[in-house]
């Protein structure tokens, strides 16, 4: 019973709070009232957008306990039936709207998103059922004969229409976009993301700067003011172009800040006295600039996060073939050392065999059955090098290029070969090792195809690429008629073929563009060359 009475004692206190600071941001909002200008709509739509259902009636609470002293101070000026719409808060009719946007998605939860759509539809209905609510109040003012005539309908209507929507888009796209932002990286990592975020210096070195230039030119200059207020807008399509609707919400805020800096007038006592032409115009552009911004920032936000999508499951594609690579080449090396193994049976094998005939014939010559066995052997060594290079096994890299099983096939076939490394090669990944060199091979394989070819240098350079380790393999293939016509075509190829998937071209280029590289060829008047760049994964 106790445990339940300090919940519900709780659950009271909550509400109560709630109730307090909202009637006190409320009657806070009030106290800076322009016609065109009305920031505590937007204050009403962002709180009722944010807070949960439940307390929505402490909020509409806070709001009449600030109405019911204003009401019973302005009863006799303005008559019983003014006081009595008064004391309707103006939170129960605009919680309608914002329900029904966040019954249309206006916040999706699961993806964490805003949908700014629904969010100026909401706005602009906020703003034409405030602004009847207002002519409804103002029309059963009890005021002097006459007075109506000083206060036109038609311009009154248009500045609470005007002043309710950009106070709205002043306040509510921002809260929203805050929402979004803590909601993706938590309120303790905002900050240190925001210390990082291109978007906070674009805003504060290149933003800021813009605005403080328009409201000092229209300050200082007279003449120029018209012209400042209208300019204002061009940093909210920057932002929003740049940062999508995320920043067209900042944008669109700083920009109605810097117009209300630069009104004449800015706390006027009556409606006629603050109805300035240039502000009013200026607020229109910006409410049509940030309205616009709003839903092309959100059009671009969608793109991107397409793009960001697709630049995802690329790299995940990307990560799931080197792993297939490494995998492969894990398994070619265990075939290798079975090969290797069964070299040593054979080897075995063939020694018993001769020492069993020697004992049974000993004046038997066994010479044709030794060559027979280092024949047999050398070809089981060589079929295990080419699948993986045992000198890379055993030393890296840099002497597979130099001393395998291509380099010897080259050296043995009558074709000049020299290899150039450069760089932190050793820096590099096992995984980029074993591309550069199956790309090595491929691209000598490639040009000997044509058989014409005497010369090959190999130039392998490794360095950074921007934040990344890359590698630069470039083969060159020369041409000297003299030593053509000694190279031993058949038998290259065939080993070639060991140590290769004799696919060309197109092998080369899958192997390169699984480390997002790029292959190049061009043909040169005493040769060609093949170039090639890939990145560390």
């Amino acid at each position: 019973m106790r445990k339940s009475l300090g919940l519900i004692a709780k659950g009271a206190c909550k509400h109560a709070a709630v109730a307090m600071v909202y009637g006190f941001g409320i009657f806070l909002c009030r106290q800076v009232i322009f016609p065109h200008y009305l920031l505590f709509s937007g204050v009403r739509v962002a709180t009722l957008a944010l807070t949960p259902y439940r307390y929505w009636p402490a909020l509409i609470l806070g709001e009449e306990i600030w109405l019911v002293p204003l009401t019973v101070e302005c009863w006799s000026q303005f008559g019983v039936l003014w006081g009595l719409l008064n004391l309707i808060p103006a939170t129960t009719y605009v919680g309608s709207f914002v329900w029904l946007a966040r019954q249309h998605q206006l916040l999706e939860a699961r993806k964490k998103q805003v949908h700014v759509g629904v969010l100026l539809t909401c706005a602009l209905a906020v703003s034409l059922a405030s602004t009847a609510y207002n002519l409804l109040l103002y029309s059963v003012e009890a005021l002097p004969d006459g007075y109506l005539s000083i206060h036109p309908y038609h311009q009154m209507a248009s500045q609470w229409l005007l002043g309710n929507f950009i106070g709205i888009l002043t306040v509510a796209p921002l809260a929203l976009a805050l929402y979004q932002a803590s909601a993706e990286y938590g309120w303790k990592n905002l900050l240190h993301r925001a210390a990082e975020s291109r978007f906070v210096f674009e805003g504060i070195f290149l933003v800021l700067p813009v605005f403080a230039l328009l409201i000092w030119l229209g300050l200082t200059v007279s003449h120029a003011r018209g012209a400042a207020q209208i300019c204002l807008f061009l940093p909210v399509v920057w932002l929003a172009l740049r940062h999508g609707w995320q920043g067209a919400a900042w944008g669109g805020t700083l920009a109605s800040l810097a117009n209300l800096a630069l009104m004449p007038e800015k706390f006027a006592s009556n409606y006629v006295s603050s109805f300035d032409h240039h502000t009013v115009q200026a607020e229109v552009i910006i409410a049509f600039a940030i309205s616009t911004m709003l839903l092309v920032g959100a059009r671009i936000g969608v793109l991107n996060g397409r793009a960001e999508q697709e630049r995802k499951d690329v790299c995940v594609a990307l990560d799931l073939a080197r792993n297939n690579l490494h995998l492969g080449e894990l398994q070619l090396r265990a075939t290798s050392q079975a090969l290797e193994q069964i070299r040593e049976t054979v080897r075995s094998g063939y020694a018993m065999m001769l020492g069993r005939l020697r004992h049974l014939q000993p004046a038997i010559d066994d010479g044709g059955y030794q060559r027979v066995a280092l024949v047999a052997q050398d070809q089981i060594y060589r079929l295990a090098d080419g699948l993986h290079p045992v000198t890379w096994r055993e030393r890296g890299l840099p002497a597979a290029l130099r001393e395998g099983a291509v380099a010897r096939a080259l050296d043995e076939a009558g074709i000049r070969y020299v290899c150039d490394l450069r760089g932190p090669i050793s820096l590099l990944s096992m995984t980029l090792h074993m591309v550069i060199y199956r790309v090595i091979c491929e691209a000598i394989a490639e040009g000997c195809q044509r058989r014409d070819i005497s010369d090959i240098v190999l130039h392998v350079r490794s360095g950074e690429v921007g934040e990344r380790r890359g590698v630069a393999i470039r083969v060159s293939f020369g041409r000297q008629p003299a030593r053509l016509a000694q190279v031993k075509w058949d038998e290259l190829m065939l080993r070639l073929a060991r140590s290769t998937s004799s696919l060309g071209i197109k092998a080369l280029q899958a192997r390169v563009a699984t480390f997002e590289g790029l292959v190049s060829e061009r043909e040169l008047p005493e040769g060609r060359r093949i170039s090639c760049l890939m990145l560390e994964p």
